[in-house]
């Protein structure tokens, strides 16, 4: 009785020091490095998997709209939806089809090489299944939980998305299938404003939250003078027809584009990449009404809004939606026309009253 007590006894040592040696091996295995965009990533030694929300999370699969036009070649798109109505360069190399014949239905198609690799609806009857422009976010987060990091697998590395608290109150990141897509939300009526869907290489081309990576990070698309001019001139003309339809929303009048006003824009947005600063007020050429009067526009009353550094003219707008001061400008009835002015990543509004 008392060998086999013995026998008993050694057994469960053996085993808890087997435990203990396992934990100890495995200490730092899992180890993730934090970091910007721009870090060297050497030394990573794992990404621990913490995917974005799927369809095990309550989000049902779409069978029509936007998201269903990723991956769909030339001729389809061709087919589905017709001719674009305007066709406009991306600072990523991609052509942006715009289709605004209607506010209600507005839409744009990221086109590249032939293929869809982006889609983004604002239109109030926009189809951005399996949400809807309107939608109240209390109802979307009674089914779907949200990740504050995301992790994407390619041939060329592994990447980790970190949302910020911002991130996760304004544009929270969801993955179906193989599609990424992009929530943005008015924070001050609580509902969804406009959906964009991405394949991932174009999530990781565009960047738009901060990235802890192993592997390579495509880089930006290098353009000429008259390529940027193409990409500001689309930009522009976005964030005019964002600005209408986001007014409509509000049972605002639609402004006039006026080109006067326009020009002013253009130049401060320039001048505030040029001069390396980001006011209201240029060192040079002054405050608004200086700059309106320098570029002999007439008006009664003004207003302005700035943004820099935003990935493109949707995350601009929906920055400045989600701003109170910014917001009350875009949102002010008594403007009746507007002037934008883009350079490379730097956006002016300039709103007036004729």
């Amino acid at each position: 009785m008392k060998t086999f007590a013995r026998i008993i006894f050694f057994v469960i040592v053996f085993f808890i020091l087997g435990i203990y040696f396992n934990i100890d091996r495995n200490t730092g295995q899992d180890e993730v490095l934090d970091g910007s965009k721009e870090a060297n990533p050497g030394g990573q030694t794992n990404l621990e998997k913490s995917k974005a929300p799927a369809l095990e999370n309550g989000l049902i699969k779409p069978t029509s709209g936007l998201a269903l036009t990723i991956g769909k070649n030339q001729d389809e798109v061709l087919k589905i939806f017709g001719e674009p109505d305007r066709i406009d360069l991306s600072a990523y190399g991609y052509d942006w089809w715009i289709y605004n014949k209607k506010q209600d239905t507005y839409f744009q198609l990221a086109m590249d090489k032939g293929k869809v690799i982006s889609a983004y609806g604002l239109g109030d009857l926009t189809d951005v299944s399996p949400f809807y422009i309107g939608q109240p976010i209390d109802e979307i987060y009674s089914s779907l939980f949200f990740e504050t990091s995301v992790d994407i697998d390619t041939d060329s590395g592994s990447y980790r998305f970190e949302l910020s608290e911002e991130d996760m109150n304004i544009r929270p990141l969801i993955m179906i299938g193989d599609i990424y897509i992009q929530l943005y939300l008015d924070k001050f009526t609580g509902t969804v404003s406009s959906v964009r869907y991405l394949n991932a290489e174009t999530l990781i081309k565009q960047r738009p939250y901060e990235i802890t990576y192993r592997g390579e990070l495509v880089s930006e698309s290098e353009f000429s003078e008259e390529d940027w001019l193409k990409v500001e001139n689309g930009s522009e003309r976005q964030i005019f027809d964002f600005t209408n339809i986001i007014r409509g929303r509000f049972g605002l009048d639609p402004l006039s584009w006026d080109e006067p006003t326009s020009e002013v824009a253009f130049l401060h947005s320039s001048d505030m990449y040029q001069a390396e600063y980001f006011s209201h007020t240029s060192p040079t050429a002054g405050e608004l009404a200086e700059r309106l009067k320098t570029g002999k526009v007439m008006y009664t009353i003004a207003g302005e809004n700035i943004a820099a550094k935003y990935v493109d003219a949707i995350e601009a707008m929906e920055g400045w939606l989600n701003s109170k001061g910014h917001r009350d400008t875009m949102l002010n009835k008594e403007f009746t026309h507007l002037g934008v002015g883009v350079y490379q990543k730097y956006y002016t509004q300039n709103f007036i009253r004729k």
